[in-house]
């Protein structure tokens, strides 16, 4: 009997040792390290202050507020990341619902659409929405060319390629709900728009949560690219540190401890989350 329980015990802890996040401590261990660097190395120091924006720091909060604070590299990577995910949950949602649709037109207009996203690379996408798509829309509607920044054709470019990514998955929560839902709203009188807002779409957003979460990490590790329109964000700030100095080295290894800190912090929130989310399904 003493032998089964000591057996029992040391399966729990080879368990526990198996079963701990030894990726996370790696991760925390060359952040920590980086961080070092930058506190007591004057390259990295300088690199680190450049990509960021600015020297901002605490002093800058009298002067820029948020921005003055945290540099405006991060700030910019931030709020292109932001704004270009909520325009791309509207397109995606929409284009999710015409994924689903009884009417022939509109599927097949929702389908060229994505088909066409995934048929062509991210970068080339970029491109054409920024130089060809974006223009031609402000022409049409007599939008001065002043107004169109580098930072709109980005983020312009990023909500109309997530749009797509985006579409499909509120297309899979939509089919996750059982059919039985929306017959049961008909039933009570809804008619089909009704039900679908008020019954299917709830119970859909919030099997895809989590999706939407992992979509948003993506979208703040590719909003990189619109460094090729000249976005001053901080993949551009490294760019132009390593041109200048010739440091790359120090430029790229605190690029990839800046986003390397912003997606763990969003990644672990988004696990926390779906703990949540397990737990109050039990």
């Amino acid at each position: 009997m003493t032998g089964d329980v000591q057996m029992i015990k040391d399966q729990e802890a080879r368990f526990r040792w198996k079963g701990f996040p030894w990726w996370l401590v790696a991760i925390i261990g060359f952040l920590g390290l980086m961080l070092l660097l930058i506190l007591t190395n004057e390259d990295y120091n300088r690199a680190f202050n450049f990509i960021r924006g600015g020297f901002g720091g605490v002093e800058g909060l009298g002067d820029g507020g948020w921005e003055g604070f945290i540099g405006t590299g991060i700030t910019l990577t931030i709020y292109t990341t932001l704004v270009a995910f909520a325009i791309a949950l509207l397109i995606g949602l929409l284009a999710g619902l015409g994924r689903v649709s009884q009417n022939a037109v509109i599927r097949n207009v929702a389908i060229t659409y994505v088909e066409f996203i995934r048929g062509v690379p991210t970068l080339v996408l970029i491109f054409t929405v920024a130089y060809v798509i974006v223009p031609a829309v402000a022409d049409t509607l007599g939008i001065s060319g002043q107004i169109i920044t580098p930072a709109v054709r980005g983020i312009s470019a990023l909500s109309i390629i997530y749009g797509a990514f985006l579409a499909e998955v509120f297309r899979a929560g939509i089919e996750s709900v059982p059919g039985g839902q929306m017959e049961a709203a008909r039933s009570l009188g809804l008619n089909g728009g009704q039900a679908m807002r008020h019954v299917i779409l709830p119970q859909a957003i919030r099997n895809v949560l989590p999706a939407l979460g992992n979509d948003f990490i993506a979208m703040l590790k590719d909003s990189s690219l619109i460094s090729v329109l000249a976005v001053r964000d901080i993949t551009q700030q490294a760019r132009l540190f390593a041109g200048s100095t010739f440091r790359f080295r120090e430029s790229y290894l605190v690029l990839t401890f800046l986003y390397l800190t912003m997606t763990i912090a969003l990644s672990l929130l988004l696990r926390w989350y779906e703990r949540r989310l397990r737990q109050n399904a039990r």
